[in-house]
Formats: structure tokens, sequence, C-alpha cells
């Protein structure tokens, strides 16, 4: 087997802001295996403030011994051997991870989403993200999500009505609202809250630190509308610990090292009747197609990478009523622009 892999500098078609953070672009990894005349892609998103880089993403690259990796993939050894070379880093192990699956489904002449179990008719829709902004630029962008049946809006400010109410001047679609661990007190997140669940808001992610569970369990117990773990769900063993403080959890393959732990995950949170979102960072059609091919054992989904960027170096997947549609490629049914 061999590893080849390269940078790639993602770029958005708008400014991006959320609660802590503003960026116009995202680093990538892309990676490839290459086994038997078949080739598997993976991809790295490392959003600034998760702690990967370029240069821990190629560290890492570096130490990873391929031969380790023989079919049939023992995924559960594969993701305890990256462990070991070093904790943390999940978006490198995710590359490897997504490139081993597409890898497997090619092999085998298998859709991912076969290999995984999930059902394609159970595919939810995907919601599209709009970051804080001017009153004037946030309506743009609200009129450029036209045609979309969902919309995420990042809370987190002092604007945040505004922003609703400039969406809702625009459109009636279901909301769904990320404040990014943006809301400080107790009280005036849940009056915000319920305003929020007259405007027909449907699910709130990390409303406030991740450092704070009480506050946050405290607002979980009081809310109408679903509230949901992000930052402070990350692997496997947060899903316990958010049980109790979250309705649910939001996971993403950036954050779980890759498709095989996110399915776990999902099991997991099933296991303790929580909500489950599947979501993304700046990605392109190859991590977003790793997500989908799990999208149907969710609640929602909010994979809207490629709808966001410019220069997506991959075919975009087809998209339909609001959805990502599965195909019957084998792997993960990535196409070459």
């Amino acid at each position: 087997m061999k590893l080849t892999f390269a940078p790639f500098e993602l770029h958005l078609k708008h400014r991006f802001t959320i609660a802590k953070f503003s960026r116009t672009s995202t680093p990538l990894m892309l990676l490839q295996l290459e086994h038997e005349g078949h080739v598997g892609y993976g991809e790295a998103s490392m959003v600034p403030y998760m702690g990967e880089s370029l240069q821990t993403a190629t560290d890492f690259l570096n130490r990873v011994d391929v031969s380790q990796f023989k079919l049939p993939f023992d995924y559960a050894s594969i993701i305890d051997y990256l462990d070991n070379i070093q904790p943390g880093n999940p978006a490198i192990k995710a590359a490897i991870d997504i490139a081993l699956h597409d890898l497997e489904g090619k092999l085998l002449n298998q859709p991912c989403w076969q290999l995984l179990g999930s059902q394609p008719e159970n595919m939810p829709v995907t919601s599209y993200t709009i970051g804080i902004d001017t009153p004037e630029i946030f309506r743009q962008k609200v009129e450029e999500a036209a045609g979309y049946k969902a919309i995420k809006v990042k809370l987190g400010s002092a604007d945040d009505k505004q922003l609703i109410e400039i969406v809702r001047s625009v459109t009636d679609v279901p909301l769904y609202v990320d404040a990014n661990q943006g809301w400080t007190n107790r009280e005036a997140s849940l009056d915000l809250v319920y305003w929020l669940h007259g405007q027909g808001v449907q699910l709130i992610e990390q409303p406030m630190l991740k450092t704070d569970p009480d506050s946050n369990a405290w607002l979980t117990e009081r809310s109408p509308i679903p509230i949901l773990g992000d930052e402070s769900v990350q692997r496997l063993g947060d899903v316990d610990k958010a049980h109790g403080v979250y309705h649910g959890i939001n996971i993403k393959l950036m954050k779980s090292a890759g498709m095989f732990e996110a399915k776990q995950m999902i099991a997991r949170a099933r296991e303790l009747n929580m909500k489950i979102l599947i979501g993304c960072m700046s990605e392109t059609s190859c991590a977003t197609l790793a997500a989908a091919a799990l999208a149907p054992r969710c609640d929602w989904a909010d994979l809207d990478g490629p709808l966001l960027t410019s220069n997506n170096p991959f075919a975009m997947p087809e998209f339909n009523n609001g959805k990502w549609m599965l195909n019957d490629y084998p792997g993960l049914g990535l196409k070459n622009s």
C-alpha cells in the first residue's frame, strides 16, 4: 500500500464568522492510499481553532506505517494504532480512516453507505449555514440560500435576534442555531431560547462554554428546543459525558477521527436516547460524502461544505430537494471534477 498526500487551501465564498473566530479559507490535507490498482481518497480539514495544521498533519503522516493496514481492515485496531502514534490530531486521523473506507469499498465493489449499514431513503435534508455578518451582507447570504430546505444560523453576538429577524423576513424554512459557546448568562439564554422557539428554530448547538456543563445542563433541562453538544463532544468517550448535559450531540468526522468512530458514537447516542446531528467543517466533496454515508442514521444533517466553498477539487455530489443523493459507485462515490 502506498500513501501520498498534499496540502490544499479551500476558499470560502464569503468570510465565515462565528462567535469567537473568523476566516476566509481553510487548510486541508488531501491524501491517497493506493492498493492493487485502486485509490482511496481522504481529507483532513483543519480549522484553526481545533489546533491542527499542515505541519502537524505532515509530521503525523510521516510516522504512519501503511503496511499496518491489510484487508479486511480492522478499524478498531487501526484507530488504536493511530492514537498510539500521538494523541489528538483527529482530523488527520479522519483523513486516513476516510481513505481506508473509500479503498475498502472499491476493493469490495460496494458503496461505503452499504458497508456502514445505512439506508439512503432515510437521508435527512442538509442545512445551509450562514455566519455572523453585518445586516446587509447577512441578508444577501440569506437570499443566496433560497431553495435550501433548512438554514443554520451562527449566533453568539449582540445581534442574535436581529439576524433571526432578517432570516424570517426572507424565508420560513426550518432553522438550526449554533451559538459556538457564545452565550454566557443562563437566564438571558433561556429567554432567547423561548424566543427562538417561536421563530421555528429546531435545534441549538453548544450554547454555552464546553467547560461549563452545569450551565448547559441547566439550559437543557428548561429548553423547549433540543440542545446539542458540539465543541464538548469530540470522540466516543465524550458521548457518555454529554448524556444528561445535552439532549443530543453533533458528530463531525474531523472531531471523531473518522467514519468508524462516528458510527460508534451514533450507536452509543441511540442507546442513551440522544438526538444526533451530523455536521462538518469546511470540507470538499470527499469528506462530505464520507459523512453523508452515515447521515441516514442521524436525525439532522449539516453537511454544507461544498455549498459554501469556491474551489472544490472534486465534482459536486448529486444534491436534490435539499439532500445529498447516495449513489451505487464503490467506495465514497467520489468523482474528479
